[in-house]
């Protein structure tokens, strides 16, 4: 009993301390979030990934800043670093999103720079366009058998195909796959696919191949051997009506010849699509979950002092959704973007911003305009028993995650008619 005794007054100790000594305790906030990190644990294992909306209702009831749980403030001696704790729960600590260090994360990122710049990525858009055709084809198919698909299936099919082929230089064929509802599958269970994909490039170190890939790049680049361990890469892996009759317009005008779609360099010049790739990106939101980064010196915010060491987050669903910034947030409208100019260009967080800015930022536009391009211009499309809750955020599992009974975003396709 004596044990028992000292260990919860040991408890409540530490309890107080957390809540009412802490460097952060001037921070306003649930005092049971900065009590334990049980509380965290409950909405997003037990309540299937809502930590994001209790975050949001404080918010609403203490502002801007927030406090969201009890750890303790970490100290180290570069820059801006990543906090591994939250590194840690991705399970893919090795990979470039999640690095913690500032030097180690330029060190790892450094060789696929050039591979991945807006030119690169251009010179390569042949890569990127064979497989938009393929699913074109897909689709063609889709005109004469009249059949439901879903939509979701598809794209995310068309983009793990580009990245396969960027990554490994090896097609993944998810597009061959019938519905594409394979992908769902083989998520799940791809790592060790990636795995011998990655064992068989290192073990062609030596080899000069005229195809060039992700993981060719990274082979042969001067990175510490460490760096090159298969473990590490396959980390590396695991993370790659009035407005649709607007676009149109723009597209039939900029496309004459559906079977000639434009260089991804040519479609950016198209002010409506432009706004309408912009827009998809806001409301799609990107990777919903808190992106936590470490400061090595004070930051001021209003009333607020943050000591240097404290892991600070955003969520960028709540920036993209805000409607001080934009107003009307749940309704898609580029027109936004238009109007603003550039002005808002800063906001559009859905691949972070700065040093930690996704690396396939310009992999993912190219396919994104070339995708909408092609498809809006040749189809026409009748969305089949799909909703609002089929679409929109409810849970996040670092992305953003629909209403767990959806049946997908489903459709039923036909050739456009000009």
């Amino acid at each position: 009993m004596l044990f028992i005794g000292i260990g919860i007054i040991g408890l409540v100790i530490s309890g107080i301390k957390r809540v009412f000594l802490h460097p952060l305790s001037h921070i306003p906030g649930s005092k049971i979030s900065a009590l334990t990190l049980w509380y965290e644990f409950y909405f997003d294992i037990v309540k299937k990934g809502s930590f994001i909306w209790k975050i949001q209702e404080m918010h609403k009831e203490y502002g801007p800043i927030v406090r969201i749980n009890p750890k303790k403030l970490y100290v180290a001696n570069k820059k801006l670093d990543k906090y591994e704790w939250r590194g840690k729960c991705t399970g893919t600590l090795g990979s470039i999103f999640v690095t913690p260090g500032h030097d180690h994360h330029r060190l790892r990122r450094a060789p696929l720079n050039a591979f991945l710049s807006a030119r690169s990525v251009t010179q390569l858009e042949g890569q990127i366009m064979s497989k938009v055709q393929k699913l074109s084809d897909r689709f063609s198919g889709l005109v004469e058998t009249n059949d439901v698909f879903r939509f979701d299936a598809a794209f995310m099919a068309l983009t793990m195909d580009i990245i396969a082929t960027y990554a490994f230089g090896k097609d993944s064929d998810y597009l061959d796959e019938a519905d594409f509802e394979v992908i769902w599958r083989e998520t799940l269970t791809g790592a060790a696919t990636a795995r011998e994909n990655v064992e068989s490039i290192l073990a062609q170190e030596g080899e000069k191949k005229t195809a060039r890939t992700i993981f060719h790049t990274l082979r042969d680049s001067n990175l510490p051997q460490e760096e090159k361990m298969v473990d590490r890469l396959c980390d590396e892996m695991s993370i790659l009506p009035h407005v649709l009759d607007k676009l149109r317009d723009e597209l039939d005008e900029a496309i004459p010849d559906t079977d000639k779609i434009p260089s991804w360099t040519s479609l950016q010049q198209l002010p409506y699509l432009n706004a309408t790739v912009k827009e998809a990106l806001r409301v799609s939101y990107g990777v919903s979950s808190r992106l936590p980064w470490i400061a090595h010196h004070d930051i001021t915010y209003k009333q607020y002092v943050i000591p240097a060491g404290t892991p600070i987050s955003c969520t960028t669903l709540f920036v993209l959704t805000d409607s001080s910034i934009f107003p009307e947030p749940e309704t898609f409208r580029p027109e936004r973007w238009i109007e603003a100019g550039k002005s808002l260009d800063k906001y559009l967080v859905a691949f972070n911003k700065g040093s930690r800015q996704c690396l396939g930022i310009n992999l993912a536009y190219s396919e994104l305009y070339l995708k909408i391009a092609t498809l809006v211009r040749r189809f026409d499309w009748e969305m089949y028993e799909t909703i609002r809750d089929d679409i929109v955020c409810k849970h996040n599992f670092m992305a953003t995650v629909a209403d767990l009974n959806s049946k997908g975003v489903r459709a039923r396709i036909t050739t456009k008619r000009d």
